[in-house]
């Protein structure tokens, strides 16, 4: 009888703490918790982001491990799984390819994904399993559009020249596309003199501008989904003989390099994208996905609890103190 009492009143405790174990972690506590951070290719940005998610894992007494793919899927996918092996509980992942979401999700087995940065297609998105913690890419396109149509405005005409991330990622299409949108809106005749694919790297956008000069066009603009890129237009333009400040050069991120180019009149402009906001969000995110709570009290969240958005913000000569 004594054993059959003991019994029931585990049962009971269960039923009327259930925050406190019994399968569930504690809201808001990370304590003991694993989690592995594979990250597509470290690079300054990300760093920040990765410093970021481990100070916040510390503050809720959970452990972040930071791996790099060095923009290897396989070696992302290798990761994901030792992970498992490991004993892991949670994992957030800047994916190497938005494509291979999938891939990574069945390699996780059981463990939760934070998706971080670099977006996956919605459908492979789950609340309470798979989500989102990023900035909404098309956000950024659509302010680097902006600056340009206002300082052009008196133009009908503008020459373009786009140098973009890697192909297939997420930041890469959701930034060149809110840039053309805002562009195709205006009415305005917008040339892409040069478009290409600079890969993040501002030694290659140094090359592709190099390319460019041989075509002999006119251009007004240089617009780049990223400061590094955009630094490196900046260069190309310096070892050309060219006042980078005759033309308008556009980045994103808002990199202490990229502020201190537009503060010196060498960049006009670049978006403020929240390392430290995202890299945050993301593990509050996988620590409510361990609890089993809903994500949608997090600021910035959707309502069907797939993601959580962290603004973008302009940054220009007019501001830029604040964000060097």
């Amino acid at each position: 009888m004594r054993k059959w009492l003991c019994m029931l009143l585990a049962v009971l405790i269960c039923s009327m703490a259930p925050l406190a174990g019994c399968g569930k972690k504690e809201a808001g506590s990370g304590k003991g918790l694993k989690i592995l951070f594979t990250i597509n290719k470290m690079d300054t940005f990300r760093g920040m982001l990765a410093e970021a998610a481990e100070n916040a894992a510390k503050e809720h007494g959970a452990q972040v491990t930071v791996m790099d793919a060095g923009g290897d899927i396989e070696v992302q996918v290798s990761q994901v799984r030792q992970a498992v092996k490991d004993q892991y509980d949670l994992i957030i992942c800047s994916l190497v390819s938005a494509e291979t979401a999938l891939e990574v999700e069945a390699s996780a087995g059981e463990l939760p994904i934070v998706f971080v940065n670099s977006r996956p297609d919605d459908p492979q998105l789950k609340a309470g399993r798979y989500m989102f913690v990023g900035s909404d890419e098309k956000v950024a396109g659509q302010y680097q559009a902006e600056y340009i149509l206002d300082k052009l405005s008196d133009r009908q005409e503008i020459n373009v020249m786009l140098l973009k991330g890697p192909d297939g990622h997420s930041a890469t299409a959701g930034r060149s596309a809110g840039l053309k949108r805002a562009f195709a809106a205006s009415g305005k005749q917008i040339r892409y003199v040069f478009e290409d694919h600079a890969d993040w790297d501002g030694d290659r956008a140094m090359r592709m501008f190099d390319i460019f000069m041989r075509t002999g066009s006119e251009l007004d603009c240089i617009v780049c989904n990223n400061d590094a890129m955009a630094l490196g237009a900046v260069e190309a333009c310096r070892k050309a003989g060219m006042d980078s400040g005759r033309i308008m050069i556009l980045g994103v991120d808002a990199t202490a390099d990229g502020c201190a180019a537009i503060k010196n009149g060498e960049m006009a402009f670049t978006v403020y994208q929240s390392a430290k906001g995202q890299g945050t969000a993301a593990v509050e995110a996988a620590l409510k996905l361990a609890a089993g709570d809903s994500v949608k009290d997090m600021e910035g969240a959707s309502e069907d609890g797939k993601y959580v958005w962290v603004p973008f913000e302009k940054v220009d000569s007019s501001n830029v103190s604040q964000y060097e």
